[in-house]
């Protein structure tokens, strides 16, 4: 079954179909739908959301509320289907263009879709709830949004879900270094449950102890950088958390993983960090930041992280 790309021509689809021989019907089942008249149907609606237009949405599910819920499909940058909501939750990633972005109105996308019968922890088989979709891509509106609809706090992803199987939204938001959404999610009650989620909180108040070895600790140290928690940098030091070590597990290594967060590099560089240390393929943490610059231009805290780094590392 072909896909749809992520914003369609319908124009050129129609020219295509009068050019073929089946036509319009034949096309439409090409892409899985039993009529032309639901594959547009399905290009308008991915258009509508596309276009953070609130009130075509209400007159769309005002007409049809099963469109609230119904997973969009088929469409080549998300090939397993989406729910709408979920696919609101992770509108900040552009994939037309591989950026992230702000997305104002979102959360009112998620209102109406609420409204209209979406439920707050999705559909039933989804491997990850919207709440979950939302830590991952950094939109804390709809995470309050769905926070105020009831969204279950402790529900944890499947295992095989692809961002943190098993995980908590809390433990995404952690994991992908959605800093203000741990702050939206820890208000609103949520718990980590070891030490490193704890670090991205910035709150590792009790972990400090025995139970917690150095591995997890180091790991902690990676989150703490990474989401400029500088207190827990400071603690994780002094309990003896070696500033330049290597998650064994995931290879985080604090520097280089808290390239976009100038508060998180230059805490670690007045504990002795060193910017010169390079990971497996030969890069350094400022080769990591003019990268992820590149890749995010419109992002904050690499100009000012990339700039610290080149007045310590490079020659005036």
């Amino acid at each position: 079954m072909a896909r749809l790309p992520p914003r369609p021509d319908l124009e050129e689809m129609r020219r295509r179909a009068e050019e073929s021989a089946g036509g319009q019907p034949a096309l439409a089942r090409e892409y899985g739908f039993p009529s032309w008249s639901r594959l547009e149907a399905e290009v308008e609606r991915r258009a509508v959301l596309d276009a953070v237009d609130v009130e075509a949405l209400s007159t769309l599910l005002g007409a049809d509320p099963g469109r609230a819920t119904e997973v969009m499909r088929p469409w080549s940058d998300h090939p397993l289907g989406v729910a709408p909501l979920s696919y609101v939750a992770m509108m900040r990633f552009d994939t037309t263009r591989g950026l992230w972005r702000d997305v104002p109105g979102s959360a009112d996308l998620a209102r109406t879709l609420l409204a209209a019968g979406a439920t707050a922890d999705g559909e039933p088989g989804c491997p990850e709830t919207p709440l979950m979709t939302a830590a991952s891509y950094g939109d804390p509106a709809v995470a309050r949004v769905l926070l105020d609809a009831g969204a279950d706090l402790g529900r944890t992803a499947a295992d095989t879900a692809g961002g943190v199987p098993g995980g908590t939204a809390l433990d995404h938001a952690a994991v992908f270094g959605m800093t203000e959404v741990v702050d939206v999610l820890t208000a609103a009650g949520a718990r980590p449950s070891r030490i490193s989620i704890a670090a991205a909180t910035g709150d590792v108040t009790g972990w400090l102890d025995d139970r917690a070895p150095e591995d997890e600790r180091v790991r902690a140290l990676v989150m703490a950088a990474r989401h400029g928690r500088t207190a827990v940098i400071d603690d994780l030091v002094a309990g003896g958390t070696p500033v330049d070590a290597v998650d064994p597990m995931w290879g985080g290594h604090p520097l280089r993983s808290a390239v976009s967060c100038p508060a998180g590099v230059r805490r670690l560089l007045e504990h002795g960090a060193d910017p010169g240390l390079r990971d497996g393929v030969g890069r350094t943490a400022l080769d990591l930041c003019r990268i992820g610059h590149r890749e995010h231009p419109d992002a904050d805290g690499y100009a000012e992280v990339e700039a610290l780094l080149v007045s310590l590392t490079e020659p005036s």
